[in-house]
């Protein structure tokens, strides 16, 4: 790889530190705009250095980390953990996530009474 010492690509990071399952996913997370380096979006490609801030958004949650080392390969956890300072808020409590509502099978579709009820338990 054509990669100047002293850096590496964000998307590689990423993945090595385990923050994405792959590094494809790594990659079009950048390209989504769901990463920003020191406040700014990242490219997949853009170089990293020790002491950049990198914020992750997944799922309605972002980790904020903060690059202590620079790895090229994907590591332990342990290892990975070395590697980076956490700043992450913590993560909210799951009971503010929406219960899922599941009908009998062989209900067939709500009625419009069945859909207001579970419009307003939803808080719509």
């Amino acid at each position: 790889m054509a990669e100047h010492e002293g850096s590496v690509r964000v998307d590689a990071w990423i993945w090595s530190v385990r923050l994405a399952k792959t590094r494809s996913l790594a990659a079009a997370a950048c390209k989504a705009g769901h990463v920003r380096v020191n406040g700014e979006r990242a490219k997949p490609a853009q170089p990293l250095k020790p002491g950049d801030e990198v914020r992750v958004r997944e799922e309605g949650y972002e980790r904020v980390v903060v690059v202590r080392k620079l790895i090229h390969k994907r590591v332990g956890a342990s290892v990975a953990a070395e590697c980076l300072i956490d700043n992450s808020p913590p993560r909210p409590p799951r009971e503010f996530v929406a219960p899922v509502f599941e009908r009998d099978r062989g209900a067939g579709r709500p009625t419009k009474r069945e859909r207001r009820e579970l419009d307003g338990l939803r808080g719509r």
